[in-house]
């Protein structure tokens, strides 16, 4: 599967942007999908990840509350809804797909654990 992200851009602190990530080929129903984020100098971080079925979401600690993933298997497209956006929220984010035979799982914190990737998109945050 090939994964197209976008939606990045300059937004000020407390504002909101949506991002997109479009799969193309047969296996995004069937996968975990997830947002990562690296900013400068750190390492890629795991942000928000949702269930196969949509029936299930995880959130990193930081973004809890700010962020909602979701995502629409017909379009087989992912977005995350970010709002309260922060300065530390400045990254480069990336989705990334894990096919799974499970339907509930949210999938990895860890990076190696996803098969496929998005190019990445720049958010920057600005106080």
């Amino acid at each position: 599967v090939q994964l197209q992200a976008s939606g990045g851009g300059l937004v000020q602190a407390g504002g909101s942007l949506r991002l997109a990530c479009v799969a193309s080929g047969s296996t995004f129903s069937s996968s975990i999908m997830s947002w990562f984020h690296q900013a400068p100098g750190k390492e890629r971080e795991f942000v928000a990840g949702i269930s196969r079925g949509s029936g299930r979401t995880d959130y990193a600690d930081s973004v809890k509350g700010r962020f909602t993933i979701s995502r629409d298997n017909a379009k087989n497209t992912l977005y995350p809804q970010m709002n309260s956006l922060k300065p530390e929220d400045t990254a480069i984010y990336y989705c990334a797909a894990d096919p799974s035979i499970s339907w509930y799982s949210t999938g990895s914190y860890s990076p190696a654990e996803y098969d496929y990737w998005g190019q990445g998109t720049l958010v920057t945050v600005s106080s």
